[in-house]
């Protein structure tokens, strides 16, 4: 188990240039506590798997370096880091049984016997595998095999730091959760560091104690789960995450107001000192948007439709040309396709060229 630090940690793919605009990861500082979770979290192409490749050894940095407990790690082998790692798909012996599957980092590392036995049965019992130790892996199910790969992955109690490329992505959908929430319980029972990459949110924020958004090879955001959704330091991590994500859109923001389409939105913080020429947007969750009839006061809009997912409505309106999403009371159905907007100001965020502007109280 370690803390990781990474020291203006970059990459680029094309080699050392000067461009760091060109990067495939961007500039990055930041520290990693020992057993933590954490998850890396954003679209295909946004740097994280090149982060986790990094991490592993896999690859060298074009700049910056890596600690892991304050020793600079950055040149050493992959080997040589003590880490554990799971990926995409499972990888594991078909001839061998799943405990000798289980069984393999140990008796690799010469391991004694009993502690191996020990450990396989312990891995074993938290996957429910523990009945299937002596069947042959070939005739398992895709989501069993993954199963082993992760245990492979969690049996070695030595390890600096366990690392999941994706690992979930081969499972039907009904078992990604049940695995989840087993990666979930393993961590707080076994107390290693984790970190795992993925694009789907749901993995991320049900997974990780932190949350590392990126994009364009940058980090944009670390945080808890609740501070990403309730506050998000960039645009791009309030639309990523959420569903529907946030709503951005231009405004004229001044003092405690915000003009928007001709309309005034009353602010709780106060706006005085905005970067001169920057592009200002606000940005604010359908859930602390509700859709009412017309009325004074309230931002005018046209209902395109309602999508029902059970436990709550949204209203996919129009704003002008922007596309907008707020939330429909229980019980209310609007009378035309024209409704009023009517907003919680102590969730309307103010944003300068995409980055969170903090406003004074």
């Amino acid at each position: 188990m370690a803390r990781i630090d990474l020291v203006d940690l970059a990459h680029s793919y094309g080699g050392n240039g000067t461009d760091v605009e060109s990067y495939a990861l961007k500039p990055v500082t930041m520290t990693w506590r020992q057993g933590g979770a954490y998850a890396l979290l954003g679209p295909s192409g946004c740097g994280k798997t090149t982060l986790l490749n990094l991490i592993s050894g896999i690859l060298t940095p074009s700049r910056g370096k890596i600690l892991f407990d304050g020793q600079d790690i950055t040149h050493l082998t992959t080997q040589k880091r003590n880490i554990a790692q799971v990926f995409q798909f499972p990888v594991i012996y078909d001839t061998m049984t799943v405990g000798q599957n289980l069984a393999f980092p140990l008796k690799n590392r010469g391991v004694p016997r009993s502690e191996i036995d020990k450990r396989v049965a312990e891995i074993a019992r938290l996957l429910d595998l523990t009945q299937d130790l002596d069947r042959k892996a070939t005739r398992l199910t895709a989501d069993a095999k993954q199963k082993i790969s992760l245990g492979r992955g969690l049996v070695r109690s030595d390890v600096a730091a366990v690392l999941f490329d994706e690992p979930l992505t081969v499972i039907d959908p009904e078992l990604k959760w049940q695995l989840r929430s087993k990666l979930k319980a393993l961590h707080r029972e076994l107390d290693l560091t984790m970190i795992y990459v993925t694009h789907d949110q749901t993995e991320a924020l049900t997974f990780a104690d932190t949350v590392v958004v990126m994009h364009d090879g940058r980090v944009v955001q670390s945080g808890a789960p609740a501070d990403l959704f309730e506050k998000p330091a960039h645009t791009f991590v309030g639309y990523f995450i959420g569903s529907p994500g946030m709503n951005i859109m231009a405004a004229e923001v001044r003092g405690r107001e915000a003009r928007i389409d001709g309309h005034t939105l009353s602010l709780s913080r106060s706006y005085d000192a905005l970067p001169s020429g920057a592009r200002i947007e606000i940005g604010v969750r359908p859930e602390f948007v509700d859709v009412a009839e017309p009325g004074p006061g309230l931002l005018a809009a046209n209902v395109e439709r309602i999508d029902d997912l059970g436990r709550i409505r949204f209203a996919r309106v129009r704003v002008g040309d922007v596309k907008f999403a707020a939330r429909v009371p229980a019980g209310f159905a609007p009378s035309g396709s024209s409704v009023g907007l009517k907003f919680d100001p102590s969730h309307v965020h103010v944003y300068a060229d995409s980055h969170l502007v903090e406003g004074a109280a």
